[in-house]
């Protein structure tokens, strides 16, 4: 970067509430490619819930807190392709009836990136850690198809020391989190994830990384009570070298 960018951190709930390492690691992160990080205390969450019930009016006000509270960063990041995809490319849409706020929620979407994508596609940092084991990766949903994220973690996985990706089969397919999708459809949801697992364990890997804390969640679960040896963490924790906490199924 030829100048230090203002960078606003979209913390998310999951990050908040379950493992804040994700975030301290994403702060680690973005100071190493040169950016100015705050991270306003202010912030709730990205409404995301709220519109995918239908609730629109709680969506457009959430919309609206978060579109002020970020606005003047040169950069708004979340170490979430769930989060950003709302706020890239659901907040200009609940604004079409609208016309002054949907053309400062589009200006808005433009400066939003998720974590992995910011890091190559913009500040293109070289990634100096080390991490000895074999991972695997789970493509979210969300960072997938609508960020278009795929390429961007395995090449910030190739400069770690030491990693060894295997690739599971259909890395692609959902792991039956889907926010609530796993609470209105229980048994589809859990014999989604189980697919996931058996697609994870059949890689012999020892780690399973992913970019979204809502499937790392679900899938971490899953091996928990599976007893699995497999360990989970965001992948910002291994390209910051911040691995050095218990693995999100060994929490409690």
């Amino acid at each position: 970067m030829t100048h230090s960018p203002r960078v606003g951190l979209f913390v998310t709930c999951l990050v908040d509430l379950f493992r804040p390492n994700v975030g301290f690691a994403t702060i680690k992160l973005l100071e190493k490619a040169g950016c100015q990080v705050e991270v306003p205390a202010a912030q709730t969450c990205c409404g995301q819930p709220a519109y995918n019930n239908g609730d629109l009016a709680n969506s457009r006000a959430i919309a609206k807190q978060v579109i002020e509270l970020f606005y003047d960063f040169d950069y708004i990041v979340a170490p979430s392709g769930s989060c950003i995809g709302m706020l890239k490319l659901h907040y200009p849409q609940l604004f079409e009836a609208e016309p002054k706020w949907e053309a400062k929620a589009q200006a808005f979407a433009e400066r939003c990136y998720e974590l992995v994508s910011f890091l190559t596609d913009v500040c293109q940092i070289k990634i100096e850690a080390e991490f000895v084991q074999t991972v695997t990766y789970h493509d979210s949903c969300s960072g997938l198809r609508e960020l278009g994220i795929a390429k961007q973690p395995r090449q910030l996985l190739g400069d770690v020391q030491g990693i060894k990706l295997k690739e599971m089969n259909e890395s692609d397919v959902c792991c039956g989190f889907g926010g609530t999708f796993c609470v209105k459809y229980p048994d589809i949801s859990a014999r989604m994830v189980s697919d996931k697992v058996a697609n994870i364990e059949e890689t012999n890997a020892d780690v399973l990384l992913a970019g979204d804390m809502g499937c790392l969640l679900n899938i971490a679960g899953r091996l928990k009570r599976l007893n699995s040896s497999v360990k989970v963490y965001h992948i910002a924790e291994v390209l910051a070298n911040m691995t050095n906490v218990p693995a999100i199924n060994e929490r409690g």
